[in-house]
């Protein structure tokens, strides 16, 4: 599993005869939760992360085979691929293995947190009931070694989960995740860039606002005022200049008159 940049087509396309063995295809998300991302620095590659707010929601099955964790992030106003914002976690108790699909894990938006958050739930919600599991070694796509950043960011991503990167060659291409034991996965995410908001600290949050839109209202009231101010006295000031003007060029032509007349 690894969260990636790249266009869908890199994304891992399981065996068409697994698919069709897996149950639940059709089981959709039912637990939501808010999920805050907070604002961070612009960063050069993925530009500006301002504060936004997104749905994080999950939904749990299981049978005497299989478990499911599915779990998706929804965006308000923005609609994603199908591919993106999308884990499933599949515990095989029969060969006591764990599995999470797709491969390439695609997010958006792109370095809020949102993939290693998306993992950390997985990690810990199959610790707690299989920590024995094996999570099997698989190669990396080598496409994302074509760029440093990117391969240094996804291997970053996977070692903080616990992960193993192990690379062939002196270049870096030829990558792969060594096997692990679910036990010792990291369910942990940087909290520094996403954090669960509950609906009464939504509320405060609204209030909060309000509040503030009203402080603010009060005083943009008091700047009209101030400036309302400053125009009647800057009209009054115009009116007295002109009037004073007026009355020198009166006394000036008054006196050119007086000496022309002797």
């Amino acid at each position: 599993m690894t969260e990636t940049q790249t266009s869908p087509d890199t994304a891992a396309e399981a065996p068409a005869s697994t698919a069709v063995e897996l149950p639940w295809a059709d089981v959709h998300t039912e637990h939501h939760k808010m999920l805050r991302l907070a604002p961070l620095k612009t960063d050069r590659a993925t530009g500006v992360r301002p504060l936004r707010f997104v749905e994080f929601s999950y939904v749990e099955r299981h049978s005497k085979e299989r478990s499911l964790l599915r779990m998706t992030i929804q965006l308000p106003n923005q609609r994603v691929r199908k591919e993106q914002n999308h884990l499933d976690v599949w515990a095989d108790h029969v060969e006591k293995r764990l599995t999470f699909s797709p491969d390439n894990l695609q997010v958006e938006p792109l370095n809020r947190g949102i993939g290693r958050f998306l993992a950390a739930q997985g990690i810990t919600w199959a610790k707690k009931r299989w920590s024995a599991y094996q999570v099997e070694g698989s190669d990396l796509d080598n496409k994302d070694a074509l760029n440093e950043d990117t391969r240094l960011r996804r291997d970053r991503f996977l070692k903080a989960q616990g992960f193993e990167v192990a690379y062939a060659d002196a270049q870096h291409l030829k990558g792969s995740i060594k096997p692990a034991q679910v036990g010792d996965l990291i369910g942990d995410w940087n909290t520094e860039k996403l954090q669960f908001v509950t609906i009464l600290e939504a509320a405060q949050m609204l209030q909060q606002a309000e509040q503030n839109l009203a402080e603010q209202e009060v005083k943009l009231k008091q700047q009209e005022e101030k400036v309302t101010k400053f125009k009647r006295e800057d009209t009054g000031l115009r009116f007295t200049i002109t009037c004073l003007v007026a009355f020198a060029m009166f006394q000036a032509g008054l006196l050119i008159w007086i000496a022309t007349r002797h």
